[in-house]
Parts: C-alpha cells; structure tokens; sequence
C-alpha cells in the first residue's frame, strides 16, 4: 500500500481468472499508484485499463488487412469512378488550419 492516497478496493480475483504477474521498478510502481490515486481506480484497474488501451491502439494500428476478392473488386470499382463535387470538401479544405492562423 502507498501513503499516495487511499486505494479503491480491487476487484475479486473470482471475476478475473486470470493472473498476471510484472515486475516494476520503484519509480515505475511509484508513477503508477499515483497516476491510479488521481484517476480514482485500483491500482489493478488502472493498469489493466492502460494496458488494454495500448494493446487495442497497437491492434488498430496494424496495416494488414485480410479481404475476400470481391471485396477488393468493390473497392477498386470505387476508386476508379470518376470524381465527384464535394462542396463541403471545398469548403473545408479552402479554410486555414487553426494551427496556422495567427
């Protein structure tokens, strides 16, 4: 238990059958009890929330799709229609980026 504040109590081990283990260092376990004090979570929640967070981000972030062929046809078929007016693309694009503007 740390003296950064009191902890939420952690979920019974009955909901979550399977175990984990890490090892950290004090500065590691110290930022993460502090960052799970703030954040008003356990600190087993808070790192199985940030965890499952990055695992989700870098699954998204693969750039292999697997597609069935007519799945590629139908974007093909897509890609190569001819363009089309989009007034609401002008519009956007016609505009100076906030981070530009000053």
């Amino acid at each position: 238990m740390s003296n950064l504040g009191p902890e939420a109590p952690e979920k019974s081990s009955e909901s979550r059958p399977a175990r984990l283990g890490l090892r950290a260092t004090l500065e590691q376990e110290t930022v993460l009890r502090r960052a799970a004090a703030v954040s008003h979570k356990s600190l087993t929640d808070f790192i199985l929330d940030s965890a499952c967070l990055a695992a989700e981000q870098t699954l998204l972030d693969q750039r292999l799709f697997m597609v069935s062929g007519s799945q590629v046809q139908a974007l093909m078929e897509l890609l190569e229609r001819p363009k089309q007016a989009n007034e609401g693309l002008r519009d956007l694009f016609s505009r100076k980026a906030p981070w530009d503007g000053r």
